[in-house]
């Protein structure tokens, strides 16, 4: 015989309750999911359970399944009632001007001033939030202090680097200069050695060439005394 209908009313029986609600909660978390995987649906599902506590499944967030539902929800209510969008878009105004008056009360509370009728308690919130505002942005000017002070470490080690390199350059240059102004320097006393050696050479030649044009000339002489 087939399984008869299960009546769907309260189970008054707190164990059997408890039970089917375990397995049903499950199952329905399992078909949500199913749901959400083969038909690329977004579902998000939330239940409580007679004991309040929570059980809820989306298929990407809860919060934003949320706010999509509310703005489709309001958008539908709009153009159901089109007078209630003037409604709406009039209490976001007033809210907006609210916010607008609370932060601007409160930066003039940061800034030292409107403070009468403060309490000890308020002025207290105050001061910690001042000692929080402070400490955030000593840490941070530390941090880009730090930050700068490393960059600036970085690029002298760069430039030291850079030093040293062009401080072998120039020792290399300066010894080949050295090397160069001593081979010229053995190069030109060769020339002058030799330079002095043709000039005692020809010295020496010119010295024959006149010894030997002065003989006809004594031999004349004597030639002439004699006689």
């Amino acid at each position: 015989m087939g399984r008869g209908k299960i009546v769907i009313q309260r189970i008054d029986d707190s164990t059997s309750r408890q039970v089917t609600f375990s397995k049903r909660r499950k199952g329905l978390i399992k078909k949500a999911k199913e749901l959400a995987i083969l038909c690329d649906a977004e579902v998000g599902l939330i239940i409580f359970s007679n004991t309040d506590k929570l059980y809820d499944f989306a298929s990407s967030s809860l919060k934003s399944t949320i706010e999509r539902f509310n703005k489709t929800k309001m958008e539908q209510q709009q153009l159901l009632n089109p007078a209630s969008e003037v409604k709406f878009w009039q209490r976001e105004a007033t809210t907006l001007r609210q916010e607008l008056h609370s932060l601007q009360e409160t930066h003039r509370q940061l800034m030292g001033q409107q403070l009468n009728g403060l309490s000890v308690k308020e002025l207290h919130n105050i001061e910690s939030q001042l000692e929080m505002s402070l400490r955030g942005i000593r840490m941070k000017k530390e941090q880009i202090l730090t930050n700068e002070i490393k960059e600036l470490t970085r690029k002298r080690n760069l430039v030291h680097h850079e030093n040293l390199e062009l401080s072998r350059k120039v020792q290399r240059i300066h010894q080949e200069n050295v090397e160069l102004h001593k081979k010229a320097y053995a190069v030109s006393i060769r020339n002058e050695l030799g330079t002095r050696d043709i000039e005692d050479t020809a010295d020496e030649s010119h010295a024959q060439v006149r010894l030997q044009l002065s003989l006809p000339e004594q031999s004349h002489y004597e030639t002439s005394t004699n006689s």
